[in-house]
C-alpha cells in the first residue's frame, strides 16, 4: 500500500481499535490522526479521549505518524473540517476513516486504484466505500458513479478538497442553488438537500459533511460508489454523536468482498437509477417516519 490514511478519532476507544486493527493489517507508509479534545462538562470523556489516543502508539510497521490532536472540544463539524483541511495541506490525497467505520479488506486497494484512475479527472471529488444499497450490479461492474457522497469511508485529492467551505458561502448564490437543482433533476431530491443545507447553516446540524456535498454538488462533481458495501458502521449507540439508533437501517449493513481486479467504467456518468433507489429507501422512508410521528403526536 503507498497511499496516506487519514484517521479521525474522539472518545471511543473501543470502535478505534477495531478499525485501527484493519489499519495495522494494510500498514499504510503514513498515518495522519485528527483527534478532537474531550469537553469539560462530560465526567469521564478525557480518559476517554487518552485511551483512543493511546491506541495510535500501537504502530509497529514502517509508518510516518503525523497528529493533530485539539486540547480542547472543538465539536464535529470544526475539529473534522479543520483535520481534513491539514490532511490535505500535508499529502496529495489521502484515504479517510473515522473511528467507527470498519472496513472489510478490499476498501483498501479499491480507493488505492481509483485515486489514481481519475487523479486528474476533475469530475471525479470523492471515492466512497460505503454503498447503502448493499450491493448494485455488481454482476456487471466494480463501481459507479453517484451525485450523493457517502462517508463512511472515503478517499480524495487536494484538489477536489479545495473546493470545501465550512461557511458554505455560495449558498447565497442564487444560480448556485439553480445549478444544483439542475445537476439532480429531480425536484424531490433537490428539496430534500436543500432543507438539509439550510438546517447546516443554521446550526440544526452540527456537520461536516453536507458541507462537503455541497462543495461537490456545487461543482457538478461525482462520487464513485463501489458496486458492494465495503464499509460497516459500528458506532450507532447512545454514545454515539449522529448515529443514535441501533434501529437505523443503515445500521444493518453489510460488507461483502469486491471482485478483483477491478472494471473500470467506460464513461463516467451518473446512474440516476442508483440515486433514485438510494433516496427512495432512505431519504424519502426517513421523512415520512417524521412526518408519521409529527401525525401521532396530534392525534394523541
Amino acid at each position: 500500500m503507498k497511499t496516506p490514511v487519514a484517521f479521525i478519532i474522539f472518545k471511543r476507544p473501543d470502535t478505534t481499535e477495531r478499525v485501527f486493527e484493519v489499519i495495522r493489517k494494510a500498514k499504510p507508509p503514513k498515518l495522519l490522526v485528527i483527534a478532537d479534545g474531550p469537553r469539560a462538562d462530560r465526567p469521564g470523556e478525557a480518559e476517554k479521549c487518552a485511551a483512543a489516543r493511546a491506541i495510535i502508539e500501537r504502530v509497529d510497521w514502517d509508518c510516518e505518524v503525523l497528529e493533530n490532536y485539539s486540547d480542547v472540544n472543538m465539536g464535529c463539524c470544526q475539529r473534522v473540517s479543520s483535520g481534513i483541511d491539514w490532511v490535505f495541506n500535508t499529502v496529495e490525497e489521502a484515504i479517510i476513516l473515522e473511528d467507527d467505520c470498519l472496513p472489510n479488506p478490499d476498501f483498501f486497494p479499491f480507493c488505492e486504484n481509483l485515486l489514481e484512475r481519475y487523479r486528474d479527472d476533475e469530475r471525479v471529488m470523492l471515492i466512497s466505500g460505503t454503498n447503502f444499497l448493499d450491493q448494485w450490479k455488481s454482476d456487471i461492474q466494480s463501481y459507479h458513479f453517484s451525485y450523493y457522497t457517502p462517508t463512511w469511508g472515503w478517499a480524495s485529492w487536494r484538489r477536489a478538497w479545495n473546493y470545501y467551505d465550512i461557511n458554505m458561502s455560495l449558498w447565497s448564490n442564487p444560480e448556485i442553488k439553480n445549478r444544483i437543482r439542475d445537476v439532480l433533476a429531480n425536484k424531490e431530491h433537490y428539496k430534500s438537500l436543500k432543507k438539509s443545507f439550510e438546517y447546516t447553516l443554521n446550526g440544526k446540524y452540527d456537520a461536516w459533511d453536507y458541507r462537503w456535498t455541497f462543495a461537490i454538488l456545487a461543482q457538478s462533481g461525482l462520487s464513485v460508489v463501489p458496486a458492494v458495501n465495503l464499509i460497516l458502521n459500528i458506532g450507532f449507540g447512545e454514545d454515539a454523536t449522529h448515529t443514535v439508533s441501533p434501529d437505523n437501517e443503515r445500521a444493518k449493513l453489510k460488507t461483502s468482498s469486491l471482485k478483483y481486479p477491478i472494471q473500470y467504467n467506460k464513461f463516467t456518468a451518473v446512474d440516476r437509477d442508483f440515486d433514485n433507489s438510494y433516496y427512495q429507501k432512505f431519504l424519502k422512508r426517513s421523512k415520512i417516519k417524521k412526518i408519521k410521528k409529527i401525525l401521532k403526536y396530534f392525534i394523541k
